[in-house]
């Protein structure tokens, strides 16, 4: 990964996205070292102007950016790095450092969810549970909450049809992982249809 830390006096602007929900989180800047070291650790290490020092974002807090991909424009001259964000991003206990708070993207927080539990055969959790009954229990639970959501689209109660949209949208993402699928991979077919 060739950077061009010299247009800006040792610096380049590093723009952070959370890896599950490709929100913005925040923006800081690394010289050579901070990246050197945020590779190696793989945790997000800036150069702060303001303490004149390598700060790795937590450091404090616990509030790690845990590194998932790195990527450099096409001038070599500004970073992008995918994290796992360990708690807030924002020193003032905001999701991000623009203070956005919004629900775009947790679906993908939410798929992780699944299969970490399934992964990690949590014997706590009901989509453990379900996913453990077999193929044929979770799809007939997706009927269901499809039977459910036209039901409820036929009434005027709107927290009952988005409560019962929401119980639909759950149990298909888990029943994409015991298919073996992401949601990134449905995205890509209706990508291809458009």
């Amino acid at each position: 990964m060739d950077i061009d830390f010299s247009k800006g006096d040792g610096l380049v602007p590093v723009i952070i996205q959370n890896n599950n929900t490709l929100q913005v989180l925040m923006l800081g800047y690394m010289n050579a070292e901070a990246f050197n070291k945020t590779k190696e650790e793989n945790k997000v290490t800036f150069f702060s102007r303001s303490k004149n020092r390598l700060w790795t974002k937590g450091e404090e807090s616990g509030n790690f950016l845990l590194v998932k991909d790195i990527k450099v424009d096409c001038d070599n001259d500004t970073i992008l790095i995918k994290a796992d964000p360990k708690g807030p991003t924002c020193h003032t206990g905001s999701t991000t450092c623009f203070n956005e708070e919004t629900a775009k993207g947790f679906l993908y927080e939410l798929q992780q969810t699944i299969s970490d539990r399934i992964d990690n055969d949590d014997p706590n959790s009901y989509t453990n549970e379900l996913y453990k009954r077999g193929i044929n229990k979770v799809a007939q639970k997706v009927g269901e909450e499809a039977v459910e959501l036209v039901i409820e689209a036929k009434d005027d109660d709107a927290d009952l049809f988005k409560n019962e949209a929401a119980d639909l949208m759950y149990h298909y993402l888990l029943l994409l992982k015991a298919k073996g699928f992401t949601l990134e991979d449905i995205e890509s077919v209706l990508k291809s249809r458009h």
